[in-house]
């Protein structure tokens, strides 16, 4: 029975702490999952390896006698029974394992070695971890709505809060690939894709908009409607208003995740409009009040 090198199987080296183990573990087990890779018997084989090496790492007390006997395991019952001065037992199967294989899947150099695997129980194992992309527009990130998506052919109504930014991710906890053995799902992982809007833009929870300006209006003050993404807003415009001018709504900005009644503000830079195609008249007025600014 030739020697097996678990360290080698998982990719790691001896100084591994059992963080290292149970990561490069946990990797290479769901690579290897028979249900991620249906009829490959190889892969099966590898997923044997995996969990037998995984079985003597993770448990110190097998790794401790791994360690110390290595190439040496076939002797390794006769050197502890003759150092204790006891006779030797010809049933080395009463310790339990929790291996992901049954009795007959190890190989024999394990069961040479721990005894076998009598009375071993099934390894829960959790289910893969998914990702998926769920496209907003603006509007639709500005309020609390539930939205119903499809992951590996399951219908999964989600609830999404306002205030959700451009290439943000969430959580759904256990509507991931289903564990194995009794295990726990895994997760689903959404990242959200928002358009741009043709009238807002977004810098955190700020909205910016330009707003065309009529030059009398400009001129002379008055009031103006702004379509906002809460509804229409009533401005008011200051006599000589300059062209790039900026004002602030307070408040009027985009909601603040998962902050009930926290918004951000708007800001609205004004660009005023140049009339044209004016009349005689309009040019007469325009030229009177030119000059009267030159004198």
């Amino acid at each position: 029975m030739t020697f097996i090198d678990y360290y080698k199987i998982l990719g790691i080296d001896k100084a591994a702490s059992p963080a290292d183990i149970k990561k490069a573990y946990r990797k290479l087990a769901r690579k290897h999952h028979p249900d991620l890779n249906p009829n490959d018997k190889e892969a099966i084989k590898t997923f044997q390896k995996i969990n037998e090496a995984n079985e003597v790492l993770s448990d110190p007390e097998k790794r401790k006698k791994y360690d110390k006997h290595g190439e040496n395991w076939q002797h390794a019952e006769e050197y502890e029974k003759a150092r204790q001065n006891k006779p030797r037992s010809s049933n080395t199967g009463g310790q339990r394992f929790s291996g992901a294989q049954a009795e007959g899947d190890f190989s024999d150099f394990f069961s040479s070695m721990f005894g076998g695997g009598g009375g071993s129980r099934q390894v829960k194992y959790r289910g893969e971890d998914l990702n998926a992309e769920l496209q907003l527009e603006l509007i639709e990130a500005y309020k609390t709505h539930k939205q119903t998506l499809t992951v590996n052919g399951k219908s999964i109504r989600i609830t999404i809060p306002a205030g959700i930014e451009n290439g943000q991710t969430i959580k759904i906890q256990g509507h991931g690939g289903q564990g194995a053995n009794g295990g726990p799902n895994g997760d689903l992982f959404i990242s959200f894709s928002i358009a741009n809007h043709s009238m807002f833009k977004r810098l955190g929870n700020n909205l910016y908009a330009f707003v065309d300006l009529d030059l009398y209006v400009a001129v002379l003050g008055g009031e103006i409607t702004l379509e906002t993404l809460n509804g229409k807003v009533k401005l008011k415009v200051k006599p000589e208003t300059q062209n790039g001018s900026r004002v602030k709504l307070k408040g009027k900005g985009f909601p603040v995740y998962k902050c009930d009644g926290q918004f951000g503000d708007l800001l609205v830079t004004y660009s005023i409009k140049i009339p044209t195609q004016l009349n005689e008249k309009q040019r007469e007025l325009f030229t009177e009040l030119s000059l009267s600014e030159q004198q």
